[in-house]
Formats: structure tokens, C-alpha cells, sequence
């Protein structure tokens, strides 16, 4: 008789398990998702709401939440909460591999739509530049750039980012460490600012220099395998110190990462499968894709 009510009682402590830890799992796969976008196996991260702190960030849920999207293209969402578990903001991330792809740079003082520039140049996918100035109606680049080997305007010194585009691959340089050599001979480049990830992972926007100003974000990395990472955070919610940090101290094992033009610049289109954050403006200054 005991052995029977015992048999019963462990039965119903396990039914019990099971049915709490499906509540669990079952909360985490149904987070939401931003409206600018559909993201694919979100992974949950809470993110305090004090903004130059982050120490308080917890553990990521173990799935990583990469998918592949065809060799070399690699596609993640991360879904960011704050500590009161309210969406703050959905982080996009595209992981090239340089075997697969070869990155081009193009500017016209004519600014243009996403889809424009993609029909325009026949590219597979299309992002956001750095900055750009207006002048007399006239919009032109800040920093130097090159395009089809042909350089114009002036080269950073003392700070901001390059990515420098030679026949064989992209590299994203840290400009303090590796300022512009007019002797390269580079196919393409583009300037912006700032470093938020310096050279070997180092937190590059510290909190001395926080403005405490929030944007939707474009980022321009490269990990430690020389793969490149576009990361779109297109609700607005990082600063710069803070999305410094997240940065730093992620999983994306980023070597190096640069702010491109945020706010209503912020926006990337994926030819295929076909996906688009779009813009708030026109862009005159713009980073290409192709597959190799």
C-alpha cells in the first residue's frame, strides 16, 4: 500500500516538472518581435535600464540563434529586455564570410532609397554608410572615401574607423592604430566614428564619454575570424557607451567594430531571402555586398 502511494506521488512531482519547465521554454520562444523585420530563433538578453551600467546584463539562453542563409551568410536576431522584462529593443545581425563575399562602397549626391540602390547596382545586400554632410544641397561623405580607386575628402586623425576595401578582401582598421596610407592601393574605403570595439575586443566608447543620447543604431564589425558582422539596433535604444559595452562583452567575439550613421539613416536590405530595415531618409552614401 505505502509502495503504491509512494509510486503515485513521485508521479504527480514529475507531471508537475515538466509542466513548470514547458512554461519556461515556452515563454522564451514567444518573445516579440520588432515589426520592421521577422526574426528567425530570437535569443533573450536582459539589459538594465541605468545606462552607463551593464554589469547587470544576465546569460543569453544557450541556443546561439544563428541561422544560415546560404554558405558564407549567417543571420541572428537578439531580442533585448530590460530589468523590469520589458522589449527594449531587437538586435540584427549579418555574419559574412569573405570566401563567399566581396564588399564594394558607392556614393551619389543624389540620395536614394534602399531598394533603388539595390536595383541600381544589382547588389545583394545594401546598409547604411557613415556620415554625410549637406552643403548648398549638395551631400557629400564625411571623412575620406574612396570609390572605384579614386579617393576624395579628408582622412580622420586621432579617431573613428576605416574599412578598406583592397581586390582580394575588406579589413576594418581602428585609425589610431593604422592611420590612412595614401600609398594603398585600395579599391574602396569609408570613414565614420566611433571605434566602439577597439582591436582585440576592447571596450572602444567608454562611460567617461557617455551623452546618454538614445538612436537606432547601424554598426559596422569584424570577429576574430576575419568574417564581417552588420548589426542593425533599429528601435532606438542603445547609447553609444552602452551599445559599447553590450558589444564588448557579447558572444559575437567581435576584433573590431565601428558606428556607422545612425538615426533615420539607420537600414539594410537583404536581397535574398528578401528582407529590409528601412531607412527614414534617402542615403546618398552607401556599403555593397556581393556574392564572390
Amino acid at each position: 500500500m505505502l509502495k503504491s502511494v509512494s509510486r503515485t506521488l513521485h508521479a504527480l512531482l514529475l507531471f508537475i516538472f515538466i509542466g513548470t519547465w514547458g512554461s519556461v521554454v515556452y515563454y522564451i520562444k514567444t518573445t516579440p518581435t520588432t515589426p520592421t523585420a521577422l526574426s528567425r530563433t530570437p535569443t533573450a538578453i536582459f539589459i538594465p535600464t541605468s545606462v552607463p551600467n551593464l554589469s547587470g546584463i544576465s546569460e543569453p539562453v544557450p541556443n546561439t540563434g544563428w541561422s544560415s542563409l546560404q554558405p558564407g551568410l549567417e543571420r541572428r536576431v537578439i531580442q533585448i529586455y530590460n530589468d523590469q522584462n520589458q522589449h527594449v529593443e531587437s538586435v540584427y545581425i549579418w555574419r559574412l564570410d569573405q570566401k563567399y563575399f566581396r564588399m564594394d562602397v558607392a556614393f551619389e549626391e543624389r540620395p536614394k532609397s534602399l531598394d533603388t540602390w539595390q536595383k541600381e547596382t544589382n547588389a545583394f545586400m545594401v546598409l547604411n554608410g557613415g556620415y554625410f554632410s549637406i552643403e548648398n544641397e549638395r551631400y557629400f561623405p564625411d571623412g575620406l572615401t574612396i570609390i572605384n580607386g579614386k579617393a576624395f575628402g579628408t582622412s580622420f586623425e586621432g579617431y573613428g574607423g576605416m574599412l578598406a576595401i583592397d581586390q582580394s578582401q575588406a579589413e576594418l582598421r581602428w585609425l589610431v592604430q593604422e592611420p590612412y596610407n595614401a600609398s594603398e592601393p585600395l579599391q574602396a574605403a569609408l570613414q565614420s566614428f566611433p571605434i566602439l570595439v577597439e582591436p582585440g575586443g576592447k571596450l572602444g566608447f567608454p562611460a567617461a564619454r557617455e551623452t546618454y543620447a538614445r538612436a537606432r543604431r547601424t554598426v559596422l564589425g569584424q570577429d576574430m575570424d576575419g568574417r564581417i558582422l552588420f548589426i542593425v539596433a533599429p528601435e532606438g535604444y542603445f547609447t553609444l557607451h552602452q551599445l559599447s559595452v553590450y558589444l564588448t562583452e557579447s558572444d559575437l567575439n567581435l576584433d573590431i567594430a565601428v558606428n556607422l550613421d545612425g538615426g533615420g539613416s539607420t537600414g539594410i536590405l537583404v536581397a535574398d531571402p528578401p528582407e529590409i530595415i528601412p531607412p527614414k531618409v534617402l542615403l546618398p552614401f552607401v556599403i555593397l555586398v556581393y556574392a564572390r
